[in-house]
């Protein structure tokens, strides 16, 4: 055998070098390479094989590095690009981080408080853009009703802060004055002299001068607050299993506002006022055959009135009209499609409708979402519907994760008289559904319809900031202190020091 001096050393075969095999794998190119000159290790002189090492990789001292893979077509560099991630783990993350703020602990508060007052301050552009045509004719200032709306909305942003730090003994305990003082006030409105018809409607009370009152809008707010104070008591006693405590007192009572409604004519609100109750008996865990039981009676009772009255049948026969019809018994049905039709993506531009000029009636009240998607487009409904959407799940989270059974009744009836309003107004201005009278929530003029609704809404988040995850959030803010940034605070230097 051979001699070999480097046999004791290392008994594994010689390999051919890193520089090697690149000088022998790569074509040879004629522009001047800019690589820096090779590295010179220790006891090895210039030129020498280099130890051997595992394919790929350079050494650099006593580490090896393995070379960046190479850019398409081209050697491996120092601009050689890394791989990309595939797409679609890019959009899990997007979804997981998503998904993370979505289940953060104030989530339902900051979407409660968002929507409601970006629904709030639309509102009142959109009102004094529709109302403005409306003052004039009647021979006042085109600010009048934005005005009336604005000193409303302060009133009822007063209301919503007050709501929303009151504890919940304090609503509790505020759930019987208001239910005796709105029934007190119902039964006022059909005195002679006190109570004065609007529309045909008869549930309005004269506080002299331009204000005026209407007391069945804080009968639903009084249902909401009596009844899940009730159920909540017995369900403490675990008296809800029978059908008889369950449904006595609640639905006397909620039937009797519903007479005291209806006999001013108000259909639109005994409907809502109607939803409410079957809110609260489907959150009480009312069986399907009572729950059935007690819809099949209501909706008896509505068919009985709908075929009674000349006036609401008409109305129900405008669902679906493209056409006035005859004696025009459909102009406003039609013309708030027409609004809508004309606005087309984006719109006509704020101020600029056409169907407020006296075509459509009630433009600011029961129709101002008409006037909307004619001067915003479909863009602006939408964001609108997606305010009211955003809202209803926020109500819906916060129900769905208390344990207090007081806060899952309330704010579950504050949740479907927000949302039940908004679909049946909506749904009349579509032709959806018959013409109900019902202004659209934090939208519509009207300050009885704003106050109770934003007093309703500062319940909301009351509730939304008694969540034990994110009570201890807020807990974490200390006031007067600003959020900071992640980056690490470094402290100041002498001028000079590096």
């Amino acid at each position: 055998m051979p001699a070999d001096d480097t046999a004791g050393t290392d008994p594994r075969p010689a390999r051919p070098s890193a520089g090697g095999r690149f000088r022998a794998a790569v074509p040879p190119f004629t522009a001047p390479s800019f690589a820096p000159p090779p590295l010179a290790l220790p006891g090895v002189p210039t030129g020498a094989a280099r130890p051997p090492g595992p394919p790929g990789t350079a050494l650099r001292g006593r580490a090896a590095v393995r070379r960046a893979p190479a850019a398409r077509g081209g050697s491996g560099g120092p601009r050689a690009r890394l791989p990309r991630a595939p797409r679609g783990n890019r959009v899990r993350r997007m979804y997981e981080r998503a998904r993370r703020a979505w289940d953060r602990p104030l989530t339902a508060y900051y979407l409660i408080f968002g929507a409601s007052l970006l629904l709030t301050v639309l509102g009142l552009v959109m009102v004094y853009s529709a109302s403005m045509i409306k003052a004039l004719e009647l021979s006042l200032p085109g600010s009048y009703f934005f005005r009336k709306q604005f000193l409303a909305a302060v009133i009822g942003a007063g209301l919503m802060l007050l709501a929303s730090r009151m504890p919940g003994k304090l609503h509790r305990a505020l759930s019987y004055p208001l239910l005796v003082g709105a029934v007190f006030l119902m039964i006022l409105v059909q005195v002679p002299g006190i109570g004065h018809a609007v529309n045909g409607n008869q549930n309005w009370i004269y506080l002299g001068g331009p204000f005026q009152l209407q007391p069945s809008e804080f009968g639903k707010l009084a249902l909401i607050l009596w009844g899940a104070d009730l159920l909540a008591r017995k369900q403490d006693k675990r008296l809800l299993t029978q059908w008889k405590h369950l449904l006595v007192p609640l639905v006397p009572v909620a039937f009797m506002l519903l007479g005291l409604i209806m006999l001013g004519g108000d259909m639109g609100t005994a409907i809502i006022l109607t939803a409410i109750l079957f809110g609260l008996l489907w959150l009480a865990g009312a069986p399907t055959r009572l729950f059935g039981g007690v819809l099949a009676v209501a909706v008896a009772l509505g068919f009985l009135l709908i075929k009674t009255s000349p006036n609401r049948m008409s109305r129900l026969a405008c669902i679906g009209a493209t056409d006035p019809g005859p004696g025009d018994q459909c102009w406003q049905a039609v013309h708030g499609i027409y609004a809508l039709a004309s606005g087309g993506w984006f719109g006509s531009g704020l101020g600029a409708s056409v169907e407020k000029w006296g075509q459509l009636p009630e433009p600011h009240t029961d129709f101002i979402f008409a006037i909307t998607g004619e001067e915003l487009g479909l863009a602006g409904t939408l964001s609108v519907l997606a305010l009211f959407a955003a809202l209803g799940y926020a109500g819906i989270r916060v129900a769905g994760r208390t344990e207090d059974p007081f806060v899952r009744y309330a704010a579950g009836g504050v949740t479907t008289w927000i949302t039940a309003q908004a679909v049946v107004n909506v749904g009349a201005v579509l032709g959806l559904l018959p013409i109900a009278g019902v202004p659209l929530p934090l939208f519509s003029y009207g300050g009885s319809a704003l106050l109770p609704t934003m007093f309703a809404v500062g319940l909301l988040i009351a509730f939304a900031r008694e969540d034990p995850a994110a009570k201890a959030a807020l807990a974490m803010r200390r006031p007067g202190v600003r959020w900071k940034t992640m980056r690490r605070r470094v402290k100041k230097r002498p001028s000079g020091e590096r």
